[in-house]
């Protein structure tokens, strides 16, 4: 059985006025559930004046979250994180219209990790990341979709150039800028003892992924160290909205797929 402990924290930073981060999870009621939909954490970091950015990312959340919970019973996780993504972008695009003048330029990222027997399935949008621990390795699940990120994929900046590239923080993709939207979908196997860190920017900008498997460790207390990675951020820079979800695997139910129906293996 999928046996998951988690921990969560969003922090407004010292210098910000508003928090404009916006994190929360579905959790399976029953067995049944678990084994029909499973887990479901998801972050985002909204972008706008006039507070709007906090409007867009709870925007964002409140949607993927609400519709996760109406899904069909046993909807492929890839199909379903990429279809509530979707819904989102249209829900933050149709609230920047609505706010007139002061909707101009709103917009999130999010990233969303759904878990399910023995699979992870993670959808993002943006600069928010999700990064796996495993046996003292860190791994970066997303990538980033910023102008600086898109042009060391083609070439055109080596990785050191575009980590310091003033582009680095203008986003090539994210939820409300248009009215549709391409979201990144990736699956993968978890296994008993990994651990997964989602955050936005606020976070992965200010404090290295050693740094953070450093405290994100095994036989960590989640709570405490979600509190640490958060307190680290805001002493190296402080000049953004921090947030981050601990995800620990304790225990996943091994199964197989046919015809699009899982089975057991021993």
């Amino acid at each position: 059985m999928l046996d998951l402990e988690f921990a969560q924290l969003t922090d407004t930073g010292p210098t910000r006025e508003h928090n404009e981060d916006y994190i929360g999870y579905v959790a399976p009621e029953d067995q049944d559930r678990l084994r029909t939909h499973g887990w479901l954490f998801a972050l985002a970091d909204g972008v706008g004046g006039h507070a709007q950015g906090e409007v867009a990312s709870r925007a964002a959340i409140e949607s993927v979250l609400s519709g996760f919970r109406e899904a069909p019973r046993d909807e492929p996780l890839g199909a379903l994180l990429q279809r509530l993504v979707r819904m989102a972008n249209t829900r933050v695009f149709d609230a920047a219209l609505a706010a007139g003048r002061e909707g101009a330029g709103m917009c999130t990222t999010i990233v969303t990790c759904g878990l399910r027997y023995d699979r992870l399935v993670v959808a993002h949008v943006g600069d928010s990341r999700c990064y796996l621990i495993r046996k003292g390795e860190t791994q970066v699940l997303t990538r980033d979709h910023t102008v600086a990120s898109e042009h060391a994929r083609m070439g055109l900046l080596t990785a050191q150039e575009a980590a310091e590239a003033d582009t680095r923080h203008i986003l090539s993709r994210s939820l409300g800028g248009g009215i549709s939207v391409s979201v990144e979908v990736n699956d993968y196997q978890i296994f008993a003892g990994d651990m997964l860190v989602m955050c936005s920017d606020g976070l992965h900008g200010a404090v290295t992924s050693s740094e953070i498997a450093a405290i994100a460790r095994p036989e960590a207390d989640l709570q405490k160290a979600a509190r640490r990675l958060v307190d680290l951020a805001n002493l190296q820079d402080g000049g953004d909205n921090v947030s981050v979800q601990l995800v620990r695997v304790r225990g996943v139910e091994r199964v197989g797929m046919y015809r699009g129906r899982p089975y057991k293996l021993r």
